[in-house]
């Protein structure tokens, strides 16, 4: 397939290759029981192009079923094979790269660019937790002469991802790869707005040689998918990214059948600039941080912490970047696209007229605005409040667009201060050119993930999660494989 002239003839005339419709459930693309079917829209155009199944609780149960039947061979597969599997997963995925980049970015709203990153680390993901696989060991014990003391780590079971509509393929691919390598079975509930890239994973999957029912997904809203897959009595384990309300909703329903979580919630996370940083570096990072994927990102950089000596200078510098922000639609290669939905972009719009309303003034940005080749799509301004007021609402609460809120530091101390000033703990992010004051600060700020001098720094390999209202539990790494094992001790009697 040529993705240019795809996307040529898609922003010309609408015309699209045939996208998945259905839910794919025991490794078949299945009709939805009610046959309810839900609209996927285009964000920079702000208009739909595709529908799909819309689920319900029958749909999850009959993926919940397929899931449960295929986890005692899949469980029992030797680890070698598993991740043969994933690795040639991985593989298709990297072959595929430019279709799923392009459906990514269309039915995200992100550019095309972020959206290759995207898939890219996602096929890292599978060839990761592929090589995981047959690294799983137990322990022994020692217990005396007399007994033989050991461990065994067995799959937990049928798992439940619910995927965010910010980074579908790559927060899929980081929740699943674990969960398979490991001998578990999945479902996926991918987000309303943005299905499609998961229900190709899922056939990817198969595709690789992944027995049918190991992977399923099931399609719909919240309310009538999600909600049904988390409280499944036969899901063992959830891994869920999202809100905090809505995380705190998949606690209490996990809790009736005593299935373990892992959330990954809110951030509102900091990166503190001290006087001695490189300035260009700092400025290059503080755009990353939060204009990337329009600031529709759970570990955005969305406060920055600048000494005062060095206020002046750096906004000076992140300012002229902004300056040179094109927004645009996704497919164009933009480096500032929409807000994923219209209610999302409504939502964001408030949140920025009530700071305005305070007395708050943008030193950039501050309204709603649109694709300039179309006059469409659900835009916002890359906009940024100076000198905020550290119990300000645009401070403390988490907008998930792009406004940044600045904060001005005395010292050091001060700036680890006010890093620690909301009830986030996600990430953090430091620039400075001194050592030891970037390790101390690493050490004395509550968060679960550190990057210094280099925001968004690490990848795979580096297990990532929140503290406090940012969840509990890490996702990356060979931490992750935790999530899906559980540890049966044996212990006896020999002499």
């Amino acid at each position: 397939m040529n993705i240019d002239a795809t996307i040529g003839t898609y922003l010309t005339t609408g015309a699209l290759p045939e996208l998945p419709a259905d839910h794919f459930i025991a490794g078949a693309w299945t009709a939805p029981a009610a046959n309810q079917r839900m609209e996927t829209f285009d964000a920079g155009l702000g208009k739909p192009f595709h529908d799909f199944a819309a689920g319900n609780a029958e749909d999850v149960d009959r993926a919940v079923t397929s899931a449960h039947e295929a986890q005692a061979a899949w469980g029992r597969t030797k680890a070698s094979a598993r991740g043969a599997i994933l690795s040639r997963a991985a593989a298709l995925l990297r072959e595929e790269a430019a279709w799923f980049a392009f459906v990514e970015s269309l039915d995200s709203g992100k550019p095309l660019q972020e959206a290759e990153g995207d898939v890219a680390g996602a096929a890292r993901a599978f060839e990761y937790y592929g090589g995981a696989a047959d690294k799983i060991e137990g322990d022994t014990f020692p217990i005396g002469d007399a007994y033989l003391g050991y461990s065994e780590p067995e799959p937990v079971g049928v798992t439940a991802h619910i995927i965010p509509w910010n980074f579908p393929i790559s927060t899929a691919a980081r929740g699943i790869a674990p969960a398979l390598a490991a001998g578990c079975t999945v479902v996926a509930k991918p987000a309303e707005t943005t299905p499609l890239t998961m229900l190709m994973l899922g056939e990817l999957l198969v595709r690789a040689g992944l027995p049918a029912g190991v992977c399923n997904v099931v399609t719909g809203t919240g309310a009538d998918a999600g909600a049904a897959l988390v409280s499944h009595p036969r899901v063992r384990h959830i891994t869920f990214t999202g809100s905090v309300p809505t995380g705190q909703g998949v606690m209490q329903a996990a809790s009736r059948h005593v299935a373990s979580v892992v959330l990954e919630l809110g951030g509102k996370s900091p990166l503190v600039v001290l006087a001695d940083a490189a300035l260009d570096q700092a400025a290059d990072g503080v755009i990353g941080a939060i204009y990337e994927n329009a600031g529709q990102v759970c570990s955005a950089g969305s406060r920055l912490i600048v000494e005062r000596g060095a206020h002046d200078a750096l906004l000076e510098r992140v300012l002229a970047r902004v300056a040179a922000l094109r927004m645009g639609h996704g497919l164009r290669r933009s480096t500032l696209g929409p807000l994923n939905s219209e209610p999302h972009l409504q939502r964001v719009t408030a949140k920025v007229d009530a700071a305005k309303a305070r007395g708050l003034a943008p030193i950039a940005g501050g309204s709603t605005a649109a694709d300039p080749e179309t006059g469409s799509g659900w835009f916002f301004e890359p906009t940024i409040f100076d000198d905020v007021p550290s119990d300000d609402p645009v401070v403390q609460d988490e907008i998930f667009g792009p406004v940044l809120a600045v904060q001005i530091a005395e010292d050091a101390e001060d700036a680890t201060r006010l890093a620690n000033c909301t009830d986030y703990a996600l990430v953090a992010g430091i620039y400075t050119n001194n050592f030891s004051a970037a390790h101390r600060m690493a050490r004395d700020i509550d968060a679960g993930q550190v990057f210094i001098n280099e925001y968004f720094a690490g990848g795979i390999e580096v297990p990532f999660g929140g503290n406090r209202m940012s969840g509990f539990g890490r996702e990356k790494g060979l931490a992750a494989m935790h999530n899906y094992l559980r540890v049966k001790s044996i212990a006896a009697k020999i002499g």
